[in-house]
């Protein structure tokens, strides 16, 4: 099964072709544990939990295409985590976008059963946010590092450094959303620069990422920028749909 991580943006029915890999496998995963229809946890932790956890919801239902799948949302609220019942007993988990910190934070007591259940053949999801703490090492908000401006400061967090915290350890390497919208190539490129991060891998809105047993998979209108380290400086490529 595979971890599939969405730039952000892909809010309406349109988009719904980006989810559709990931019920595939979630109803894969229900056939072989003797499901009828596919159990889907959808968390989310944004400061209006109940409205995006209900429409991205309704995205996967869309997705399905026909088929019918069982929905079990859950509204979360800042500084109270996710409990273990919320991701228990699924053939997919999906996490939805919000403040990363705040969706780190109250995801953080289920990292291991998220680590267990996806090893174990569970698909997870990760929207914005929800694709970001999908990395062993989460980026933060923040848009300097050493004190030095490396990509557009949001008004709510100018002078904020750029933090590193553990995240879920699904992917490798780090992980930023809404580059090409939002000016987020040059951060993820000084965060490999400076050495904060190994490498990493930046998925523009409408696009979506699929990491499986074999090679990386794009789907959707953008691109996946990919930042490595070289000597000398930073190797920078995109992987297109």
């Amino acid at each position: 099964m595979s971890v599939h991580l969405i730039g952000g943006g892909a809010t309406t029915i349109a988009d719904a072709p980006l989810y559709a890999p990931f019920v595939a496998e979630a109803s894969l995963r229900a056939t072989e544990a003797g499901r009828t229809r596919p159990r889907i946890a959808v968390i989310s932790l944004h400061p209006e939990a109940e409205e995006k956890a209900a429409a991205l919801g309704e995205l996967l239902v869309e997705a399905a295409a026909g088929t019918t799948i069982e929905l079990l949302l859950t509204a979360g609220r800042a500084g109270e985590p996710i409990e273990l019942g919320a991701i228990a007993d699924v053939d997919g988990i999906a996490v939805g976008g919000g403040i990363v910190e705040e969706v780190r934070a109250g995801l953080e007591p289920v990292f291991g059963e998220l680590r267990r259940q996806v090893s174990g053949g569970v698909p997870y999801l990760g929207v914005s946010a929800g694709a970001m703490v999908a990395a062993e090492g989460s980026l933060g908000g923040g848009s300097r590092i050493g004190g030095v401006v490396v990509s557009p400061e949001d008004p709510d967090e100018a002078g904020e450094e750029l933090q590193i915290e553990t995240g879920i350890g699904l992917v490798d390497v780090a992980i930023d959303v809404h580059v090409a919208q939002r000016g987020m190539l040059s951060r993820l490129v000084a965060a490999v620069e400076s050495g904060l991060i190994a490498g990493g891998l930046g998925i523009d809105e409408r696009t979506a990422l699929i990491v499986g047993d074999g090679a990386l998979r794009v789907e959707g209108a953008g691109s996946v920028w990919r930042a490595l380290p070289i000597e000398g400086g930073v190797l920078v490529s995109t992987i297109g749909a």
